[in-house]
């Protein structure tokens, strides 16, 4: 048997008081290396309502110690830069004998990373998320940020991207390491299918709701195309009021149809909407990965996405249609015809390949091998 190590994961990005779903896909990560190592999270941000310029919460539990600072905004960035790094040196004298660090977000966080790998002579791994390494975001990466990236990238033993496109994209900018897929985590043993209720036909979204990246009033104007041809259907969007839609669903006068606007649930509630739903709807312009189209799948709903994220990955599985970016005709026809796409689907089936390809144990197993594999080195 291995021996159980301690990983010190430097997050970017995860759940804190100012933004409590921010990193979830990260906090979730953690849990599954949990599963077979002692995990110590440090994760540093802005608090606009803290008083003190620094203030460190930590919660601990057996396998999980949880630190996070709050800092007093700043208007100085050079205090600001202060104030993080005073923040981070208190809180790794805190983590005692770390044996990888385990990088979420390239920069600036990377920094840190590399800081303390040549300090303390310990590897180190990145797990990367971030959609801005698209090209399809258009986000412009500063020069400064991406030269310092390349070398971060460069001196990792392993970047872990969430999906392939997210690889082949940073690859493209230019930066050169050992890349690999690793996943998000799906919990497997809360996303399980249910009876479908064979009534009319009802649609749901998840996501942030941002138009520009979700393209949500492209699925509006299909829900009109439906609202033509269809005596009765719904379609739940979950992640907002949905206030910016307001004058767009006004002007398209869906009439027979119900649109609903859900905010963001928990992922207790969360799995109900998806195992009652008939299909998963992922229209995005580009996704880095798409966690609901795997939760879908898991509950045993099948998905139609466009060709982003993960679900480029799962074009050839019969519960997973794929379709090209921005065709609202497409999604259209392909709804009408989702009886005849995903005939004889096996829930059972579908929630086995979720369980074996992104369950906590099998991300924490592919983890586990590249801690190992760094010592070595």
């Amino acid at each position: 048997m291995k021996k159980k190590l301690h990983i010190l994961f430097l997050c970017g990005w995860y759940p804190s008081r100012v933004l409590p779903t921010n990193g979830d896909f990260i906090k979730r990560h953690a849990e599954a290396v949990a599963l077979k190592h002692k995990v110590s999270v440090i994760h540093i941000t802005t608090d606009n309502n803290s008083v003190k310029d620094i203030e460190i919460v930590s919660k601990k539990n057996a396998y999980i110690d949880v630190y996070i600072a709050y800092l007093k905004p700043q208007k100085n960035p050079v205090i600001k830069i202060y104030l993080f790094w005073k923040a981070y040196k208190i809180i790794l004298t805190k983590v005692i004998d770390f044996d990888v660090i385990h990088l979420n977000e390239i920069y600036p966080f990377g920094i840190l990373a590399k800081l303390t790998s040549k300090k303390y002579q310990k590897p180190y791994i990145i797990s990367e998320h971030f959609t801005g390494y698209l090209k399809a975001s258009n986000f412009k990466i500063p020069f400064f940020q991406k030269f310092i990236s390349k070398y971060i990238v460069k001196k990792a033993f392993a970047i872990c991207n969430v999906s392939d496109i997210l690889s082949d994209n940073i690859k493209k900018i230019g930066f050169k390491g050992n890349f690999l897929t690793v996943p998000n985590v799906v919990d497997t043993n809360l996303f399980i299918p249910k009876k479908k209720e064979n009534t009319f036909l009802k649609l749901v979204h998840v996501s942030s709701l941002k138009d520009d990246h979700k393209n949500i009033s492209g699925m509006l104007r299909v829900a009109k195309l439906l609202d033509n041809t269809l005596d009765y259907f719904e379609w739940k969007f979950i992640g907002g009021d949905g206030l910016e839609f307001k004058d767009l669903i006004k002007g398209l006068n869906i009439k027979k149809g119900k649109i609903s606007f859900l905010e963001h649930q928990t992922q207790e509630k969360l799995v109900t909407n998806l195992q009652e739903a008939s299909i998963c709807i992922s229209f995005s312009n580009y996704e880095t990965f798409g966690i609901v189209i795997p939760e879908a799948i898991a509950s045993g709903t099948p998905v139609i996405a466009t060709n982003t994220g993960i679900a480029a990955q799962l074009e050839l599985f019969d519960f997973c249609k794929v379709i090209s970016i921005k065709n609202e005709d497409v999604l259209f026809h392909e709804i009408l015809n989702y009886k005849n796409t995903f005939i004889n689907l096996n829930a059972e089936k579908m929630h086995t390949f979720v369980k074996q390809e992104f369950s906590k144990e099998v991300i924490s197993t592919k983890f586990s091998f590249l801690y190992y594999q760094s010592l070595k080195k």
